[in-house]
């Protein structure tokens, strides 16, 4: 091979490699400047700390029943109280934040693994695939989401396994829908025909041109949709159909402490308050994640 040659083949890869750079560089510079989604990312990153040390962080063990120190409040000894078995809060707060965060995490990934597979199916194929996978999805569109995933968990069962499926069955149509849109933007794109016209294979344009291409929205809708897992996952232990105990779950604390709830407050405020401030801390980074990975927006 010639010395041009060798440049030309050098440089393309080198070429890639600084306009990936730079719109990395973009992204932060974005993200950085958003306030709230740096807040956001705090409390996500906190919580998840938190859960991955909760062995060690924890000051008591949280299946540790004593009842001659039950319902306490405060105290130096329990910071946040003790539940109606003499159990320490914090420490159950704590373990739950595993089993809450385990929950999110991954009924979004089987629900997003599906529904993007569905969705950029259906948008690259057209016709009636796309009317029967679009079918699929409206029928689970139908039904509100926490009552298809009771649906689900009573047939299953209750555990926390069945949860993360019915959590994940419901995110499926909405991840399809998002990634069925973005593959007809794409698809239509003139260097898509080109490939084509080469004689590439459908696969490799779907996966190797078409999905990096849209994982943007993909990213954004994940992040936002962790937080409406974990808030189904409560409501689903809330009821009794989640996780069982004596597993300390934060919707299964706030259902044992509401018989407490005027004689012991503690026990459902804080894992109400734990709820709500991952919740809120998600969103702020999904909203600031999409803002940052928007190419139209020049904040």
């Amino acid at each position: 091979m010639s010395q041009p040659e060798l440049q030309t083949t050098a440089t393309v890869p080198a070429n890639k490699l600084s306009s990936r750079a730079a719109s990395w560089r973009a992204f932060y510079r974005k993200l950085a400047k958003n306030k709230a989604a740096l807040a956001g990312a705090f409390i996500v990153l906190i919580f998840f700390l938190l859960a991955l040390f909760a062995p060690i962080i924890a000051p008591h063990d949280p299946l540790h029943i004593d009842i001659s120190k039950k319902l306490e409040g405060p105290s130096a000894e329990h910071w946040l109280g003790t539940d109606d078995k003499g159990r320490d809060i914090l420490s159950r707060l704590l373990y739950g934040s595993r089993i809450s965060l385990t929950v999110g995490v991954l009924s979004t990934v089987l629900g997003a693994a599906v529904g993007i597979l569905m969705g950029i199916i259906a948008g690259y194929y057209g016709r009636w695939i796309d009317s029967l996978l679009m079918r699929i999805c409206d029928v689970l569109l139908a039904f509100p989401g926490i009552l298809l995933a009771l649906a689900i968990v009573s047939v299953l069962g209750a555990s926390t396994t069945n949860v993360i499926i019915a959590v994940a069955f419901f995110a499926i149509p909405t991840f399809a829908r998002i990634v069925r849109g973005s593959t007809l933007s794409v698809k239509k794109l003139e260097y898509i025909d080109a490939i084509r016209a080469m004689g590439a294979s459908d696969s490799r344009i779907i996966f190797k041109h078409i999905l990096p291409n849209i994982v943007s929205p993909i990213i954004v809708q994940a992040t936002l949709y962790i937080a409406s897992a974990i808030i189904t996952a409560s409501a689903l232990s809330f009821l009794g159909m989640g996780t069982q105990p004596p597993d300390p779950e934060w919707g299964t604390m706030l259902s044992q402490g509401r018989s407490y709830i005027r004689q012991a407050p503690h026990i459902t405020l804080f894992p109400g308050l734990v709820i709500l401030i991952v919740v809120i801390g998600f969103n702020l980074f999904g909203d600031g994640l999409r803002d940052a990975l928007d190419p139209k927006s020049k904040k």
